[in-house]
Order: structure tokens, then sequence, then C-alpha cells
């Protein structure tokens, strides 16, 4: 065989080595990037877990974890402060909360849990007072 015959085929060799390694290195570049992209967004949900978990944890550890929230709180206070049967939707308005059908709704859920609780009572079909304090929970 000739020098320069050996010459070119080292020389092919070379190219399509260099080709080679060019993709590699871009699909490296590519999988390190989509890793980043992953790495964050799962160092978002351990951040996202660790705070739920830090501002729930009086609440779902609590004795009456229905009463330590500070909605339950805020409801307890206006009906405390009406001394009578309220309506959800009037209780909407006695917080300051747009009596949307959602938040009217939300806060009717609310209400019967605190019923459901022995926190409050439902004399009347939607109409919730506290409940007197022999029948309350401890």
């Amino acid at each position: 065989m000739h020098l320069d015959t050996i010459l070119g085929l080292i020389t092919e060799r070379e190219t399509a080595a260099r080709l080679n390694a060019d993709q590699i290195r871009a699909q490296i570049t590519t999988l390190t990037s989509e890793l980043t992209r992953i790495d964050a967004e799962l160092a978002d949900m351990v951040t996202t877990r660790n705070t739920l978990r830090m501002l729930t944890a009086t609440e779902f550890t609590a004795d009456d974890p229905t009463v330590i929230s500070s909605a339950y709180q805020q409801i307890l206070a206006v009906l405390g402060a009406s001394g009578a049967a309220m309506r959800a939707k009037d209780i909407c308005l006695a917080l300051d909360i747009e009596p949307l059908p959602k938040h009217v709704e939300g806060t009717r859920a609310k209400l019967k849990r605190m019923v459901s609780r022995h926190v409050l009572i439902e004399n009347e079909p939607g109409m919730f007072a506290l409940a007197p304090k022999g029948t309350q929970s401890p």
C-alpha cells in the first residue's frame, strides 16, 4: 500500500470520528440541558412539599384541625361578634370576601365541617351559629 493511501484512510477515519464526537457532544449538551431542567423541577417540588408540610403541620396535628386554621378562626370570630345565626353569604360579606358562588360554597363547606365537629349548629337549613358551650367537642 502506498503512503498516500494510508494517510487518506487515516484522514477519513479521523473525519468520521470527529463527526461522531460532535454528534455525541451535541447529545450531551441537549441531555445536560434537559437534566438541569428536570433537577430544577424536582427541587421546586421538594420545596413545595416542605412548605406545605410546614404550613399544615399545626392544622393536621392539632386536636381539632377544623378550628386551627385562620379561615375557621375568622368565621368563628364573625359568628361570635354577631351573636346570631348567619348564612354563608353573609359570613363572606362580613369577612370582606366577594360573595361569588365559589366563595359562598367554600364557606358553606367549612361551616358544615364545623357543624359535624359540633363547633357550630345549623338549627335551620343554611343558618349557622356557634354551638352552645356544653355541646362543643373537646
